[in-house]
């Protein structure tokens, strides 16, 4: 799973890791992550960048299907520079747990219906996936939900995206130790 990139930059994506953001509908949390994310380690500046293969969300519910993400997921990740993020809404799929090295979830009900899920799958021996609460990487010592924002506000959006932010740089860090040091 930890497949570091060969200092030369040319390594093949069987050494890259990949990681799945999921909330529930796939239109606020998880593509909030997922655009950060992809801000960071997509950036031919990063340290990160060429360590990371796929990076994909989903939702643990249909109910989004085909969506954009939600308008203020949009102007949030605009905000704050984020301009070129595209997706459309998708379900979580059973090859999930053989395609993804990680799998985080936003709250602690989509971690649990993670696990239901993957236990359920019908070749769970064959997951390589590791399931994490994506705030297992808050960097404040204690796990850390990211808030469902649908129904709150564009305030909650912003601390979605902080979260997100600082969840992403925390778990690159610890996962790449050695990358800040060779930029």
């Amino acid at each position: 799973m930890s497949g570091m990139a060969a200092s030369s930059g040319t390594a093949v994506d069987t050494q890259k890791i990949s990681v799945l953001f999921v909330c529930l509908g796939n239109i606020c949390r998880s593509t909030m992550a997922e655009g950060v994310f992809r801000s960071i380690v997509k950036d031919k500046s990063s340290p990160y960048y060429n360590l990371i293969g796929k990076v994909d969300s989903c939702g643990t519910g249909g109910y989004h299907i085909g969506d954009e993400p939600d308008s203020r997921t949009m102007s949030t990740l605009e905000d704050n520079g984020i301009t070129n993020y595209v997706h459309s809404a998708r379900k979580l799929r059973d090859s999930d747990f053989r395609e993804f090295d990680y799998i985080f979830a936003m709250d602690n009900a989509n971690l649990a219906d993670l696990e239901r899920l993957k236990s359920r799958s019908k070749n769970s021996s064959s997951s390589k996936a590791r399931l994490m609460l994506f705030g297992e990487f808050s960097g404040t010592g204690r796990k850390e939900v990211v808030e469902d924002p649908y129904y709150v506000g564009r305030d909650a959006f912003e601390k979605a995206f902080e979260q997100c932010k600082r969840f992403s740089t925390n778990f690159l860090q610890q996962t790449f130790p050695d990358a800040t040091k060779a930029a």
